[in-house]
C-alpha cells in the first residue's frame, strides 16, 4: 500500500466518529413513551411514604396514538413528573429531548391516571343490621381508595364473630363504624391482668364497642358497673 492510500485511509477512518456523533438521533414512537411515562409514575408510587405493598394499583396514560408525530431525539429522552405534588387521580408527566428538527428543546405533556385498590372486606350479599359476622357473608375484594369512607379492615379473620350496627349492600366495604365487637346487651368475658395473675369473670355490655374502645359493663357476680377495654369479639379488659 503505498503513503498516499495509507493516508487517504486513515483520513477517512478519523473522521467515520463524528459522522456517527452528529446523526445518532432516535425517534422513540408513542408506545415507548407511554411506557416510559407509566415507569416515572410507577417508580414515584413505590419511593412514597403511603405505599402499601398489598394495594393493586392501575397505571393509565391518555391514548396519543395518531394525535402527534414525536420528532428525532438526540437521547437520552427526558421523563420526569411535571410537578413535586403526591400521586394523586390524574397527573402530568414531562417528556422532553434536543432535536435537531427545532432550535429549542422539544418537550409534550402526558396525563396519567392511577387507580389504587385495597384488598378490603365486603359484604357477599345485603348484610341487615345486627347479623353476625360470618365466613359466609364476607369475602376480600379490591376496591378503590377514593371509594372508602372510613376505617376498613383487609383480613376476613379480624372481624368474623362481629354484629353489623346498620345495613350493608352487596359488595360494600365493611368499616370500623359498621360494626361493634360488643354489642350493648352482649354477654362479655372480663379480664383483670398483673404481671403476676388473670382474673376472668362474666359481665353485660352497657354499650356498643369496639377494639381499643372503653365502654361501660356490669360484672354478672357483683352487679358492679366497670369501665373496661374492647380488647377482642366478647372480650373486654380491666386496666390495673
Amino acid at each position: 500500500m503505498n503513503k498516499r492510500m495509507l493516508w487517504l485511509l486513515i483520513i477517512l477512518c478519523s473522521s467515520l466518529p463524528a459522522f456517527a456523533s452528529e446523526d445518532s438521533t432516535i425517534t422513540y414512537s408513542l408506545s415507548t413513551i407511554t411506557e416510559l411515562a407509566k415507569e416515572t409514575v410507577a417508580k414515584k408510587i413505590a419511593n412514597s411514604p403511603s405505599y402499601n405493598s398489598d394495594a393493586k394499583i392501575n397505571i393509565l396514560p391518555q391514548r396519543v396514538e395518531g394525535r402527534l408525530t414525536p420528532p428525532s431525539c438526540y437521547p437520552p429522552i427526558n421523563v420526569e413528573m411535571a410537578s413535586d405534588r403526591p400521586i394523586n387521580r390524574t397527573n402530568t408527566v414531562k417528556i422532553s429531548c434536543n432535536s435537531p428538527e427545532y432550535d429549542y428543546p422539544w418537550q409534550m405533556y402526558l396525563s396519567v391516571k392511577v387507580e389504587v385498590l385495597y384488598p378490603v372486606v365486603t359484604a357477599k350479599s345485603i348484610i341487615e343490621k345486627g347479623e353476625l359476622i360470618t365466613n359466609d357473608t364476607i369475602e376480600i375484594n379490591y376496591v378503590d381508595q377514593h371509594s372508602i369512607r372510613g376505617q376498613f379492615f383487609s383480613g376476613v379473620s379480624d372481624i368474623i364473630g362481629t354484629r353489623s350496627k346498620r345495613r350493608v349492600p352487596a359488595k360494600a366495604p365493611l368499616l370500623n363504624n359498621n360494626l361493634c365487637f360488643v354489642c350493648k346487651g352482649d354477654s362479655v368475658s372480663i379480664y383483670a391482668k398483673t404481671n403476676s395473675f388473670e382474673i376472668k369473670t362474666a359481665g353485660e355490655a352497657l354499650r356498643d364497642g369496639n377494639v381499643g374502645e372503653t365502654i361501660r359493663v356490669k360484672n354478672s357476680n357483683s352487679n358492679r358497673k366497670l369501665d373496661v377495654i374492647v380488647i377482642g369479639v366478647g372480650e373486654v379488659e380491666v386496666r390495673m
